[in-house]
């Protein structure tokens, strides 16, 4: 069997096809290890990032704690409890307690009210005069309407309630 020349060259393409496929796979296996590292890499470099904030605002909050003791030695110069401070029983905490004095406020309570449920509302009481007025809505006057004008404008910002309906009957006429 005698291989010819073209024969011979296409078997030769097909090699180096082969040896290039193959190539081209190892490369492709080497570069998603490389790839895979890298990703490895960004998340360690994520975690150490969350440390430094982690041990950055530790050291914020112990160095505020040096602070805060500091300024309560210099200002208020309060202490730590100490053994001796604390009680064994309810008598000695009785025993602390003293009578009010005669110019002490009285203690404050907690108000109730009994409520009449055959009753409707509660009568409302205006806080500035401390006359009852009543739930409804009283009718309102007829107004006569008048064009505004500067000299009349005083007195009619002064009123309260009603300067919808005057403001409808202006415009109406």
């Amino acid at each position: 069997m005698i291989v010819t020349r073209s024969r011979l060259q296409k078997i030769g393409w097909a090699a180096i096809l082969t040896i290039c496929f193959a190539l081209l796979t190892a490369l492709t296996f080497r570069v998603n290890a490389v790839k895979s590292e890298v990703r490895l890499v960004e998340r360690s470099l994520v975690s150490v990032r969350q440390h430094k904030e982690l041990l950055k605002t530790e050291f914020e909050a112990r160095a505020s704690q040096r602070k805060l003791t500091a300024l309560n030695d210099f200002e208020f110069g309060y202490k730590a409890p100490t053994p001796a401070q604390y009680l064994e029983s309810e008598r000695q905490l009785a025993a602390l307690g003293k009578p009010r004095a005669a110019d002490a406020p009285a203690p404050i309570m907690v108000a109730s009210a009994d409520r009449n449920e055959t009753d409707g509302f509660p009568t409302l009481v205006n806080p500035l005069s401390g006359k009852a007025q009543a739930a409804e809505v009283k009718p309102e006057r007829a107004r006569v309407a008048s064009a505004t004008t500067s000299k009349n404008l005083g007195a009619r910002l002064s009123q309260v309630g009603g300067m919808a309906s005057r403001d409808k009957d202006t415009v109406r006429e």
